[in-house]
């Protein structure tokens, strides 16, 4: 019962945000998709919601030159109701201002590094998803960050990352400062064309960096990615790719394929991750799904761990 009053406290609120002068809205996404399994050892039948969310967000102006800015988005797995013991899982919350000079946001959010990802990954939230290979797709808390308005195509974000007394370098010291992780990004996007290089330092126990391009030719949307990546205690030192190609056959068929690869120079291990599949586009927010994906990893002197799924599903957004 209490479960359902929260749901239906932040609903009202977000019909109250978006009927009323504030600017806000309510959104989200329905994701679900059954899915075969295999991992080598066993097969099983699935049924999964692929970060599905309710969110609230807008801006409110309280001068001519300077915005409110806020968000505040939570994971809902409508599957089985349970996102790791949640009801709701919280997602991008932020409250921030902007201006001609930018914008200074801060709150729980995917690291710059992350985001400049932009839509390399065709199979984001699936079992095909690059979080499953690569580091650095990480959600953080504590940000205070710094996004650069757009000048002649590029955009800059700057996120400070304070530890709160956690021993984030593993210097055996606990880390009180603003910076003690930090997450940056630079891009360029103009027309068909989108570039970019990010990294992080002290996140997650990495530092790391990523370069990622993508291009679209008429129909067909090409997508690079490369990174190195190292943590703290020198146990891994990574290197690695990512491609991905989309081909929209025509307005409602698109048809897809990635693959990726990195391996530690430390000791020879790998991963690697195939995905293929298709989308039908019903209307402009929702969309069938088809996909199959292949994932691997290598450790020297051991047999590999293979996992791969076929499945269907549908996705509406609203």
């Amino acid at each position: 019962m209490k479960n359902l009053f929260l749901a239906l406290t932040i609903c009202s609120a977000s019909f109250s945000f978006a009927e009323g002068p504030s600017g806000g809205k309510v959104y989200g996404k329905a994701n679900l998709s059954l899915v075969r399994q295999d991992d080598g050892s066993t097969e099983q039948w699935n049924l999964n919601s692929n970060a599905s969310r309710l969110g609230i967000k807008g801006e409110n102006g309280i001068s001519e030159s300077l915005d409110i800015i806020y968000q505040a988005e939570f994971e809902v797995c409508i599957d089985s109701g349970d996102c790791n013991g949640q009801t709701f899982k919280q997602r991008n919350t932020f409250v921030g201002v902007k201006g001609d000079f930018g914008m200074v946001w801060a709150g729980k959010h995917d690291s710059p590094t992350k985001l400049a990802a932009n839509k390399v990954d065709l199979f984001n939230d699936l079992e095909g998803d690059l979080k499953n290979v690569f580091e650095g797709e990480n959600r953080l808390s504590n940000v205070v960050a710094y996004t650069s308005p757009a000048i002649n195509g590029f955009s800059a974000t700057l996120a400070m990352i304070p530890a709160e007394g956690e021993d984030v370098d593993q210097d055996g010291q606990d880390d009180t400062g603003l910076n003690d992780g930090m997450s940056y990004s630079l891009s360029y996007s103009k027309n068909r064309l989108y570039l970019a290089i990010a990294g992080d330092q002290d996140i997650d126990s990495q530092d790391l960096v990523r370069m990622v391009a993508q291009y679209q030719i008429e129909a067909l949307k090409l997508g690079f990615m490369y990174q190195q990546n190292e943590d703290n205690l020198g146990t891994k030192d990574e290197s690695g790719y990512f491609v991905s190609a989309a081909y929209k056959i025509d307005s409602n068929i698109t048809l897809k394929a990635q693959y990726g690869a990195i391996e530690d120079d430390v000791d020879g291990d790998e991963e690697q991750t195939m995905s293929l599949g298709a989308d039908y586009k019903l209307d402009k927010n929702t969309k069938l799904f088809m996909f199959y994906t292949d994932n691997t990893d290598s450790k020297v002197g051991l047999t590999d761990d293979q996992f791969s799924v076929f499945g269907v599903g549908m996705e509406h957004k609203f």
